[in-house]
């Protein structure tokens, strides 16, 4: 089969193949490129991958807040602009944008189309929030890298629901656990005529493998597609990675007209070979480069990549530059699927207190040291552990590499957690005295509050996960 592409932008359903372009990466991504793919990129099938571990605890406590809420902040904006394109086009749009409320979320896209004036026929695909199933899972939880802590909050929690205790009192409450599920829902949807089909935590291949099983028929046992088609999903999902935008740097590796960068779309055959691409006129480049980086991206073990579909076998992939912006991905192998999923957990971790300031001119390291050092004097015994960073010198490696230098302006940031809001706040109000009590010159003073969300994992029998669809 000949699978090179002349012009990355015309229809090629006439070669056997079908198009996915992926619009977003995670939540808050630009908005315009998944127009612009919808508009011009003659697609298949757009994915708008927006959902992160703690992206989705997050939605969690928005939803606990209020019961209509939960789904992705930018939804709304999202389909408003998309919508029509996507009906015009015949692009079917699959995303996770459910986050922790897919069924609000799909009422919500049912609402902006009959505001539009336009029929459209949304799926919801449920079953990965667990968080009623806790008493009943709890025994079968296993260990995720580890975290004896996860199992612990878990059998906690469990044993309060049991004995219908108050949960939101406890000093490590727990606000979510979501299940990622695989591909089954989505398949399930694809049968039905939605043109949008909505998910809560779904791996994020699993939104590109979807159609592709689909499109092309193949069997759920059929591990070698499966890893196949897991791999050039998980090239598309993180969206302007593989265009290289996550890839630029202005001195080793320039990518040119960043302003306007395009999203990716693979062209994918039914044997799974893909032809990674974007849109002609958009800025970024995809070359072998940017797609080795993908490639390697969030990868433990490359011969084992663990999805609930499949155990991917990145070493067998193969990868030839075809034309500009065109780069040709085959040979990804797989063995069967876990018997487990994973199920992220998250907690209520107390809060964060901040406070920063800043120093300029002559002396300007030493006099932020001597703050630093001063509130560690004030504050260490109380907060062990409190954390001082010079932003500008040695805030983001902890060290300066014995690289020296006498920095014009420092930015002086001490951190550290705590139970309760009131207590955090002692750390900005310390930096903020810094102003006059000294040491000279500082400015700029800023003090945050921060609730924090806790992220651990485990695993579970995945007999235990259903997914569901629901049509609207």
């Amino acid at each position: 089969m000949n699978h090179q592409i002349n012009d990355n932008n015309a229809p090629i359903g006439g070669l056997g193949a079908i198009r996915i372009g992926c619009g977003a990466g995670f939540s808050g991504d630009r908005l315009e490129p998944a127009i612009i793919l919808a508009e011009q990129g003659n697609l298949d099938y757009l994915v708008l991958e927006c959902l992160a571990e703690r992206t989705i605890a997050l939605a969690q406590k928005r939803k606990m807040a209020d019961l209509t809420k939960g789904y992705d902040p930018l939804l709304e904006r999202r389909i408003e602009g998309l919508l029509p394109i996507l009906v015009k086009n015949n692009v079917r749009l699959i995303t996770n944008m459910g986050a922790a409320n897919p069924m609000e979320g799909a009422k919500k896209i049912v609402e902006i189309a009959s505001k539009q004036g336009i029929s459209v026929k949304v799926a919801a695909v449920i079953g990965d929030e667990l968080s009623d199933k806790l008493v009943e899972i709890s025994d079968e939880v296993s260990k995720f890298n580890n975290e004896e802590f996860a199992i612990n909050l878990i059998k906690n929690h469990s044993s309060l629901l049991s004995h219908h205790s108050s949960l939101n009192t406890h000093p490590s409450s727990l606000i979510s656990a979501n299940a990622y599920m695989g591909v089954e829902g989505i398949l399930e949807a694809l049968q039905s005529d939605a043109q949008i089909i909505i998910t809560g935590r779904v791996a994020d291949p699993s939104l590109f493998l979807a159609p592709m099983i689909h499109e092309f028929g193949w069997e759920l046992d059929d591990y070698n597609l499966l890893g196949q088609g897991t791999i050039v999903g998980h090239l598309l999902e993180c969206a302007g990675q593989i265009t290289g935008g996550y890839f630029a740097d202005p001195i080793t590796k320039p990518v040119t007209n960043m302003d306007t960068l395009g999203h990716p779309f693979a062209d994918v055959f039914a044997d799974g070979t893909a032809i990674i691409s974007k849109v002609a006129g958009t800025g970024g480049v995809v070359n072998l480069a940017t797609v080795k980086e993908q490639l390697l991206y969030e990868v433990i073990n490359p011969h084992a990549y663990l999805t609930p579909d499949v155990s991917a076998n990145f070493t067998t992939v193969q990868l030839e530059e075809i034309g500009d912006n065109q780069v040709k991905v085959w040979g990804g192998t797989g063995q069967e699927k876990p018997s487990t999923l994973k199920v992220s957990v998250g907690y209520q971790a107390g809060f964060l207190g901040e406070g920063e300031i800043s120093y300029a001119g002559a002396n300007a390291l030493a006099r932020a040291q001597l703050a630093g050092e001063t509130l560690e004097k004030r504050l260490k015994a109380d907060f062990p552990d409190l954390r001082t960073d010079y932003v500008g010198v040695s805030a983001i490696h902890r060290t300066d590499f014995n690289r020296h230098i006498e920095p014009y302006e420092v930015r002086l940031r001490l951190a550290a957690n705590a139970e309760t809001a009131q207590k955090a706040a002692i750390i900005g109000e310390e930096v903020e005295a810094l102003y006059t009590n000294g040491p000279a010159g500082g400015g700029g003073a800023r003090k945050y509050v921060t609730e924090l969300v806790g992220i651990v994992s485990v695993l579970v029998n995945r007999k235990k996960v259903s997914p569901e669809v629901i049509l609207f």
